[in-house]
C-alpha cells in the first residue's frame, strides 16, 4: 500500500537540497537516507534520499542525481510516496494511518449513525474527518480527543461526542438571565 509521506517544497541553496513538508509521524523511518520513494507525478521518480538534515526547523533532503538548484527546483510540489505493508500499524497507541480510518462508520456515543469517513484532511492546525451522510451531504469532524472519543478498528467505527451545531444546524444556546 502506498502512503504520501511528504511534499517537496522550494530548493534550498545551490547543491540540490529541497525543503519538504512532512506528512508522516515517522519521518526518521520514511525519509531516511537510502529510502527509495515513488513520486506523484510518477515521471519525476522514483527518488532515492541521499541525505537529510534539519535547518531552522525545516527538514532538508537531497536526492541522488539531483546536484544543483535547477534540478531541485524542478521537483517542487512533487509528492513523495512510501510503500507500506497494509498490516503495519503506527508506533503510537492513538495513531492511525489514513487507510485505517477511511470507511469507518461514525456514530455518536448514544448510537446515532452520523455517516461514513470518506477522507482524512490534514490541515496545519488539526486533522479533519470528511464524513458522508446517508443523504449524500458531508460534515467535517475535527479529529481531536474532545470530539472523537473512540476509534474501534475491530467494530469499524469512530465514536464522537459532537458539540451542539457540529453535525446539525440546531445549536443549543444557553440563555443566561431573568426568567419571567
Amino acid at each position: 500500500m502506498q502512503l504520501v509521506v511528504a511534499r517537496i517544497g522550494r530548493a534550498h541553496g545551490i547543491r540540490g537540497e529541497v525543503t519538504v513538508e512532512v506528512r508522516t509521524d515517522e519521518p526518521e523511518l520514511r525519509l531516511a537516507p537510502g529510502a527509495v520513494l515513488a513520486t506523484d507525478p510518477a515521471s519525476t521518480g522514483p527518488l532515492t534520499i541521499a541525505s537529510g538534515r534539519v535547518h531552522s526547523g525545516n527538514l532538508l533532503l537531497r536526492f541522488e542525481g539531483v546536484v544543483d538548484r535547477n534540478a531541485a527546483e524542478a521537483l517542487r510540489n512533487t509528492l513523495l510516496i512510501a510503500e507500506v505493508d497494509p498490516d503495519e500499524l503506527p508506533e503510537g497507541e492513538d495513531e492511525y494511518y489514513d487507510h485505517q480510518l477511511i470507511d469507518l462508520d461514525v456514530v455518536t456515543g448514544d448510537g446515532v449513525q452520523v455517516g461514513r469517513i470518506t477522507e482524512v484532511s490534514h490541515l496545519p492546525s488539526q486533522d479533519l474527518f470528511v464524513v458522508e451522510r446517508a443523504d449524500g451531504t458531508e460534515v467535517l469532524i475535527p479529529f481531536v480527543a474532545e470530539i472523537v472519543t473512540e476509534i474501534d478498528l475491530e467494530q469499524q467505527r469512530a465514536v464522537i461526542d459532537p458539540p451542539p451545531g457540529l453535525i446539525d444546524d440546531r445549536a443549543e444556546i444557553d440563555v443566561v438571565g431573568d426568567e419571567a
